[in-house]
């Protein structure tokens, strides 16, 4: 069975578009645990698993192209970035913990979007491992379970979004020593 080729791409511009639907649902239930904070939990999960869904297909039937690597790690990071920042504005998450993944995420977006001239940096194990993560402490986060489980869910949340934060950064700095590693072996090959 064929699939058009720009499919995963299609999925992954619909993740992104997602996002702002999310964050406005997020801060219009304004920490009231409603209707509106499940609608965007579950918004935020459907639209983070899609992310193996468009990276299955591209890889399944050999259409993987440098936009979508390009705009996956993209997409990733608007999803995760605003749920951080919406949480951190209803004041459950520490904005120290929000600016250190934003800082992260950004200056290794600008990078790639950098070198995207010379070459397409595809996310390595590291930054997938920091994306499941942060993508299952977000959702836990997000879902307000503490309404149906009771107030000991907050523990788990606290453990999951720290393991998430510290892969954040763990990566980041992998990153960075990838980079450089490549840079200095493209220097010394001139």
């Amino acid at each position: 069975m064929a699939i058009p080729r720009q499919l995963p791409n299609a999925i992954t511009i619909v993740r992104i578009l997602c996002a702002p639907v999310f964050v406005w649902m997020l801060l219009a239930d304004d920490g009231a645990d409603g209707a509106l904070r499940w609608w965007a939990a579950a918004l935020f999960i459907v639209a983070i698993a899609t992310d193996g869904i468009d990276g299955y297909l591209a890889r399944r039937y050999e259409i993987v192209t440098d936009l979508g690597k390009l705009l996956d790690p993209i997409a990733d990071k608007v999803l995760t970035g605003l749920a951080f920042i919406g949480l951190s504005i209803l004041g459950e998450l520490p904005w120290a913990f929000t600016i250190l993944v934003l800082v992260r995420e950004l200056g290794i977006t600008v990078h790639r979007l950098v070198v995207a001239g010379d070459h397409v940096v595809a996310a390595a194990w590291m930054g997938k491992l920091k994306t499941v993560a942060q993508a299952v402490a977000l959702s836990l986060a997000l879902l307000p379970l503490w309404t149906v489980v009771g107030e000991w869910v907050h523990v788990l949340n606290t453990v999951t979004m720290t393991i998430a934060v510290v892969l954040t950064v763990a990566s980041g700095i992998d990153y960075v020593i990838t980079a450089v590693r490549a840079g200095s072996g493209r220097t010394s090959r001139r």
